[in-house]
């Protein structure tokens, strides 16, 4: 019987994990987590990257590039070290005084281009909701003022699971300069066999590619419908073409038809058991069902394909333990969870281990990672709840200090 419960934030539906999902819709793959794809931990809005960058409004050294002086229009190209395309779309992102925004996605041939600080939209990840369908979402802004953006500690880089990015520097460039930044080249990380790519699509016929292409341009256009029937007729030609299964399945799942999405995620594994983006559907819509073991196991799965990539595997699979009463499972689990998150996506890992801690009777452990949640998500809308139950830890801390130790 525990002591300390998890409270519903990171049980109920609301519950997701996924890096960038605040910044922009995705129409055709999945990041490192997803509600249609990636998970988002809590930080008052929507994005597991700490809930979206803003810009500042003023002067040089502001957390990302002031937007209200004159933008910078970037575009480029990305391939893998041998020289072949990405088979999926591979995000493209903007670190810049050590904050990371994603800008934009590539496209079928491996291209992508983006206005560099411009106000974006906020629109949930495509792997996350049904935003799938909805196209990249910004505006420009309406008040772009004569001063030069300062850029100088700016590169841009791409992001793709299973793969280190090469990064281009943007310190000396002017918003007058030719656009066209090069390659960045993406190189395969060792020891990974589970990737966010398919083998699959590059012997995907003209035919099936050409519809699997409309069926992503339909998702951009919020063409739901059109999108299902372009990636029907993409895998009734090409029975292999897991990435448009996997399309499909996510169409099914935002139009709430769970066993015709796993229908669709199943055969997405059958044809290419390395691709790991329908495994982690599967396990998230086992979440939703509170079908622990499933969760347990399809988490477990994703870990053991690609160890790297997706801390959010670790937090379900700690969630998933803990209602199944493996305590050290979760807690492993858990402590991997934090370990992985090095850029603050996902402080409900420090709760979820903080909790489980508690359970354990290590309350300074736990207060630790309460105290470490509280100012990581000081927007959480059951802050006073975690609050009280910090407070709780922190006396049971206290009390187990001041025990007498026991008499032989």
């Amino acid at each position: 019987m525990y002591l300390f419960r998890v409270l519903a934030i990171v049980t109920g539906a609301a519950l997701t994990v996924a890096p960038m999902a605040a910044q922009i819709s995705r129409p055709g793959g999945t990041s490192s987590g997803s509600s249609i794809g990636g998970t988002t931990p809590t930080n008052g809005t929507i994005g597991a990257s700490t809930g979206g960058i803003s810009n500042a409004s003023s002067g040089t050294n502001t957390p990302f590039p002031d937007s209200n002086a004159h933008p910078i229009f970037l575009s480029g190209k990305v391939v893998l070290s041998d020289g072949t395309l990405p088979s999926g779309q591979v995000l493209i992102e903007s670190l810049c005084n050590n904050r990371r925004r994603a800008e934009a996605y590539t496209d079928s041939k491996g291209r992508f281009s983006f206005q560099l600080g411009q106000d974006r939209e906020v629109f949930d990840d495509a792997s996350e909701s049904s935003a799938g369908s909805r196209p990249l979402g910004s505006r420009a802004n309406s008040s772009m003022g004569g001063r030069q953006m300062d850029f100088q500690n700016c590169e841009i880089r791409a992001s793709l699971a299973g793969f280190h990015s090469d990064a281009i520097s943007l310190f000396n460039h002017q918003y007058l300069d030719n656009p066209e930044l090069g390659t960045i080249i993406l190189h395969r990380l060792e020891n990974v066999e589970g990737l966010t790519i398919s083998a699959t699509t590059a012997l995907a016929p003209k035919d099936a590619r050409k519809d699997y292409e409309k069926g992503l341009e339909a998702l951009k256009r919020n063409k739901a419908e059109e999108a299902q029937k372009d990636f029907e007729k993409s895998v009734e030609i090409y029975p292999k073409y897991a990435v448009a299964w996997f399309e499909l399945g996510k169409i099914r799942e935002q139009a709430n038809h769970p066993d015709e999405a796993r229908a669709a995620y199943g055969h997405a594994i059958e044809a290419d058991s390395k691709y790991i983006n329908p495994y982690e559907r599967l396990y998230m819509l086992a979440f939703k069902d509170s079908k622990w073991q499933e969760v347990a196991d399809g988490s477990d799965h994703v870990i053991r394909l690609n160890p790297y990539d997706f801390p959010s595997a670790y937090f379900y699979n700690a969630m998933a333990n803990t209602r199944l009463n493996k305590i050290d499972l979760a807690e492993k689990s858990a402590r991997e969870a934090v370990k992985l998150d090095t850029k603050g996506e996902n402080p409900r890992a420090n709760y979820v281990l903080g909790v489980i801690l508690a359970n354990k009777g290590d309350f300074a452990g736990a207060a630790e990672c309460l105290r470490a949640y509280l100012k990581a998500a000081p927007n959480d809308p059951d802050t006073e709840r975690i609050r009280q139950q910090l407070a709780q830890i922190e006396q049971s801390a206290q009390a187990a200090q001041t025990k007498p130790p026991a008499q032989n």
